[in-house]
């Protein structure tokens, strides 16, 4: 039973750490299961940026296909042509000169001399102009010789030769009765030759043996390269004993990064350590982070290009610039596990990260998401040139490609307008935009207040600007107070003639009502609130001001009018004229309550001087802390000072009262 009893008593904290271990758990099983010795490449990578990429195995560099293709063009090109010699038409051809050396000898030695020198050097059955640059062998018995065929007579070269030097004795007529070709191409030994010179073109590119460098520090890539690298990468495999010990260690470094978030949250910030709802989303962004890093490095994606900003960035809108760094670094540090170049990625995102905060410390309006976004590029352009020229590598920073990643990281931080919707929608969170949008007054529920109750309404505007100028200076979210000043007394629209700031014509209903009943038409304009709140749908943020404006204070004026009426009542009694609160637990909601109960109260001024407005302030602010009406707000008395100066400047300004100076 004690335990059953422990366990319902920190089931909060038992969900946090559960939550913890599950998220760690499935974090680690992301997690790269090789050494990282370098990352995939793709075209934006023209530098080799890490450190020598030392081979382990010995690797084989394949030629790709389009080199094979080429090489065997050139083999083709170069490939010699065979030729093969046969006189048998030659013999026959020639026989005819036996007939003519019987009736005219003359002509037969002529004819005899001229076909002689004409064989020695042969006659080609062709001559193709485009093979003249290749080479031609000659087969002769058993030996192939090479042969110029430029010196080889075409059939139409042989016959202008007799012609020319037979002196009349051969015609064109019957000069091709003694020419016949001789030499002959020989298709089947010149396709062979071809074939196996084809076959002895290897697919081997290179080999890289085992112990050296396969590319190194600052070396240019190429695309083989770059198929090499990744090839390489893809191949190598840890040890099934030591990927299970890296699992593990991998677990429980992240487990202890994500269990320093909670202790942050819990000792630093407890409003929203509170809620597992925001417990939740801060390591929903942490785990959607590493899923993004997983996805880009299983698929060789450049990891920089990844828009990291926006952790800061998303957790900035819906809390503070302190719990947005904090979880920052911790995510940085989730995804640093992914890099090669551990320090160079903190380096760079902690630097990113903390610049954007400083610029971005109010986000109000959407030309700021625009310009993060150049910042962003500009800041990791200057670190990441500055850091390659610290390291030694200069040719790094004039690759244009290498800023491609950059620009695509920083354009990506667009996105951040899409996911505050998106958060909004999923986790009902407030966003300043969301604030800029509900203190439109063309919100129905403000022109509501604005036509039905206008005294209400210029009474909500007063207080929202005494209250946001407050904040403004002590500081909190200006945006949220005002929202919550717009909205906190609409449950006024219910009765408004019962509020001194609707009576026109100076008569109170109240007067013919007992004071009790009075003080309920009074205390239900918070539960009413509550109740139209809902019904419109604001954030809970805003309802939270319509609950505590009034904290747990009585109504004190029919509170006395009782008391006058029944001297003899239980002091029980009170507790019907008490409001049910919560009392105020932010710096927003407590300046709202002194703003309201401060401007409500001047209106019934009969003087408005210095003195009187400086005596109203101090007065209700003193009386809410006597009632400890702020003890769980977080303000201190240095605020509330500060508060003090602002609200009597203000209702100065307001009923143009004049300070009064001493006369001489």
């Amino acid at each position: 039973m004690q335990i059953i009893n422990y366990i319902k008593a920190k089931h909060n904290l038992i969900f946090k750490i559960g939550l913890i271990c599950f998220f760690a758990f499935l974090i680690a099983l992301m997690l790269p299961t090789k050494s990282l010795i370098g990352h995939k490449v793709d075209g934006f990578d023209a530098i080799w940026p890490y450190s020598d990429l030392i081979l382990e195995n010995d690797i084989v560099e394949e030629k790709l296909k389009s080199e094979i293709e080429q090489e065997k063009q050139e083999v083709a090109a170069k490939s010699p042509i065979v030729l093969e010699e046969i006189v048998y038409e030659k013999t026959a051809k020639l026989s005819k000169l036996e007939d003519i050396k019987h009736k005219d000898f003359g002509s037969y030695k002529i004819i005899k001399k001229l076909t002689d020198s004409l064989y020695q050097l042969g006659v080609i059955q062709f001559n193709d102009s485009t093979n003249l640059n290749k080479e031609y062998l000659l087969i002769k018995g058993n030996f192939a010789e090479a042969v110029d065929v430029n010196k080889l007579f075409t059939v139409e070269q042989a016959e202008s030769f007799l012609i020319k030097n037979a002196h009349g004795k051969i015609t064109p007529e019957n000069a091709f009765n003694y020419i016949a070709p001789t030499i002959f191409v020989d298709e089947g030994n010149t396709a062979q030759i071809l074939k196996d010179k084809l076959s002895k073109i290897s697919s081997v590119k290179q080999i890289y043996l085992k112990g050296n460098p396969l590319v190194k520090r600052g070396d240019v890539l190429t695309n083989s390269k770059r198929k090499l690298i990744n090839a390489y990468l893809n191949n190598y495999v840890l040890s099934n004993n030591y990927y299970h010990l890296k699992f593990y260690a991998g677990y429980a470094i992240i487990f202890f990064i994500l269990i320093t978030l909670l202790g942050y949250l819990a000792y630093f910030r407890k409003s929203i350590f509170g809620q597992n709802k925001d417990i939740v989303f801060i390591y929903l962004i942490i785990l959607s982070s590493v899923f993004c890093a997983f996805l880009f490095y299983k698929f060789g994606f450049s990891l920089q290009a990844l828009p990291y900003t926006l952790i800061p960035l998303l957790i900035r809108v819906f809390y503070d610039s302190r719990t947005a760094l904090f979880t920052h670094l911790c995510t940085i540090l989730v995804l640093s596990l992914f890099m090669v170049d551990k320090f160079e990625f903190i380096l760079m995102q902690i630097l990113i990260g903390i610049g954007t905060l400083f610029i971005l410390h109010d986000l109000r309006r959407r030309q700021q998401i625009v310009f993060s976004s150049l910042i962003v590029i500009l800041g990791y352009i200057i670190v990441f040139a500055s850091y390659q020229i610290y390291l030694g590598t200069p040719e790094l920073v004039k690759k244009i490609s290498a800023y491609v990643p950059f620009l695509v990281s920083g354009g990506l931080v667009m996105l951040l307008f899409p996911l505050i919707y998106l958060s909004e929608l999923l986790f009902g969170f407030t966003s300043d935009f969301k604030l800029l949008e509900l203190c439109d007054l063309n919100q129905p529920l403000l022109r509501k207040l604005a036509q039905e109750v206008p005294g209400t309404f210029q009474h909500s505007i007063q207080v929202a600007n005494i209250a946001e100028e407050v904040i403004y200076y002590i500081g909190g979210n200006t945006l949220l107070v005002r929202a919550g000043a717009m909205y906190h007394d609409i449950g006024k629209i219910y009765n408004p003639r019962f509020f001194i700031e609707n009576i026109a014509n100076s008569y109170s209903p109240h007067i013919e009502m007992q004071p009790m009943d009075s003080a309920k038409i009074i205390i239900n304009h918070v539960l009413k609130g509550v109740e139209l709140a809902k019904e419109y749908k604001l954030p809970e943020q805003l309802v939270d001001f319509i609950r505590t404006h009034h904290g747990t204070t009585t109504v004190n004026y029919f509170y006395n009018i009782y008391k006058q009426n029944n001297p003899t009542a239980d002091k029980t009694i009170e507790a019907e004229f008490k409001y049910k609160g919560p009392i105020p637990f932010s710096k927003e909601t407590a300046i709202l309550m002194l703003a309201d109960a401060i401007e409500a109260s001047s209106r019934s001024l009969k003087i408005y001087d210095a003195v009187s407005i400086n005596d109203l302030v101090d007065g209700i602010i003193d009386f809410k802390i006597t009632q400890q009406q702020l003890i769980n707000s977080g303000i201190t008395f240095k605020d509330l000072n500060i508060a003090k100066k602002i609200m009597k400047n203000r209702l100065l300004s307001i009923y143009h009262a004049r300070i009064e100076y001493p006369s001489n």
